[in-house]
């Protein structure tokens, strides 16, 4: 007797190409919308600004100078290391500090992370070598305060300022191309 069904539907069927595409475009959906560039500026600035209040106040302190070029050299080896660990582990990317506490949280491992490169590049880059138990601790809970401080009070602030709403991807492109202006009266 002779099969009535077509060789092509008897054949299994293989998901492989149409699951990919749809694993992908899941994927693009899922992922957070990307932010403006100036999110990551203003960030950074405020990250640095809080390092040289950092440094000038412990150079205040201990009765130095506060001229700009000893300032900038003494934050410079905290600014560094938090420049060089911190992007690793999600500081700037806004679905991981999209408020208050997910900010706080992310800006505490971030430093907790970069706290022993800061302590490396200190000792590196200071005159005398020597990096007392005390500054150690000062070192970890002042910058933890200041970055906190700071970027707990920025995602506050960009939680208030609603941003624009727009379709993710090319849909609002398109959907603007056929659009009429309305006349001017």
């Amino acid at each position: 007797m002779r099969n009535l069904v077509p060789r092509r539907a008897q054949e299994p069927v293989t998901t492989a190409a149409p699951a990919a595409a749809a694993a992908a475009d899941r994927r693009r959906r899922q992922r957070a919308p990307r932010g403006r560039p100036w999110r990551v500026l203003l960030l950074g600035a405020g990250d640095a600004l809080a390092f040289l209040a950092f440094a000038a106040q412990g150079r205040q302190s201990h009765g130095e100078s506060l001229d700009p070029t000893p300032v900038l050299s003494t934050a410079f080896p905290f600014a560094l290391a938090w420049f060089l660990v911190a992007p690793w582990l999600g500081v700037y990317r806004r679905a991981r500090t999209s408020g208050p506490r997910d900010m706080l949280a992310r800006t505490e491992l971030g430093w907790l992370a970069a706290y022993p490169l800061a302590l490396g590049l200190r000792w590196i880059f200071s005159t005398d070598h020597q990096l007392p138990i005390s500054f150690a601790a000062v070192i970890l809970a002042a910058n933890a305060v200041l970055l906190g401080v700071w970027r707990a009070a920025f995602a506050l602030v960009e939680g208030l300022v609603p941003r624009r709403a727009r379709p993710a991807g090319r849909e609002w492109l398109e959907g603007a191309v056929g659009r009429r202006r309305p006349a001017l009266v």
